[in-house]
């Protein structure tokens, strides 16, 4: 796909969204498009957190995460009244 065929594509997938899910996808391309990479990210972390993300990783790779989707049904069951 070239430049115009890309900006076509995202267009059209944004156009279709809808409320909540338009809300979301807006923020996160902003939040892409004004965000810096700066490499000093991990040295700026302090050691408890880069332990927790390092700790999170081992998890994955031992087959312990669970599906985004799974996560978000149990919060919503946990934290709404329904």
């Amino acid at each position: 796909m070239n430049s115009a065929e890309i900006k076509i594509d995202l267009f059209r997938k944004l156009d279709s969204l809808k409320g909540n899910r338009l809300e979301e996808a807006y923020g996160m391309l902003l939040n892409y498009i004004n965000g810096k990479n700066d490499i000093n990210d991990w040295q700026n972390l302090t050691i408890e957190q880069q332990n927790a993300i390092k700790f999170g990783i081992n998890q994955l790779d031992n087959g312990k995460g669970r599906e985004h989707k799974k996560v978000i049904s149990d919060m919503r069951k946990r934290y709404t009244n329904a």
